[in-house]
This record gives C-alpha cells, sequence and structure tokens, in this order.
C-alpha cells in the first residue's frame, strides 16, 4: 500500500484536516469504539460495516469487514449488515422520491 501511494502520489489519510481537529477526531473514534459499552466490539463492527457501506466510505468499509473477520464474525453475520444496509440506503432514495413528488404533486402510482 505505502509503494502504491508513492507510485500514484495518493495522499495520506486524513491529509487535508488540520492535526488538532484529526486528533479530537481520533480521540472520539478510540473513545466511542474500543472503551467498553453495553455494545460488544463484535456487534459495533457489524454497526461500522453497515453505516460504512450507507455512507459510500469505501476504505472505511474495506477496513471494518477486515476488522470483523479478525474479529470471527461469519461471512453471513457480515451478509446481514450489508443487507440491512441496502435496506437503508433503498429507504434512503424512496424517502427522496416520496418528498420530489409531494414537492412536485406528482402521484404516478396511488398506493394500494
Amino acid at each position: 500500500m505505502a509503494n502504491d501511494r508513492k507510485k500514484k502520489k495518493i495522499p495520506a489519510s486524513m491529509s487535508m484536516i488540520d492535526p488538532r481537529f484529526r486528533n479530537i477526531y481520533l480521540k472520539f473514534y478510540k473513545e466511542s469504539y474500543y472503551t467498553p459499552t453495553t455494545l460488544d466490539l463484535k456487534t459495533k463492527e457489524l454497526i461500522a460495516i453497515a453505516a460504512s457501506a450507507v455512507a459510500k466510505c469505501e476504505g472505511c468499509l474495506e477496513g471494518h469487514i477486515r476488522k470483523a473477520i479478525e474479529l470471527g464474525l461469519t461471512r453471513d453475520e457480515i451478509s446481514d449488515a450489508l443487507v440491512v444496509a441496502i435496506g437503508v440506503a433503498a429507504a434512503g432514495v424512496m424517502d427522496m422520491s416520496d418528498r420530489a413528488a409531494i414537492s412536485l404533486n406528482l402521484h404516478h402510482f396511488e398506493a394500494t
């Protein structure tokens, strides 16, 4: 990966963020993710997978899937998290289309 960054001149993650704010983010991330809470790390990882997919963060998704596998999560558990993400993303599209229909006073297909 480091060689790829040098060849393609890809900047390091968060290189555009002032170090002060980067440190605030990293502290928050570590505190919310690794500090014990009512959710175990495997559950947090599944949530992170779904959230990463909906947020369209490819690097996040790859990292969280990798971490899930390291934690022993199964492909079926990872798949379930992704299916939930697909449902949420699809609901977002439907919500936007509902709002557009209301705004434009369109009723293409009446509910039955």
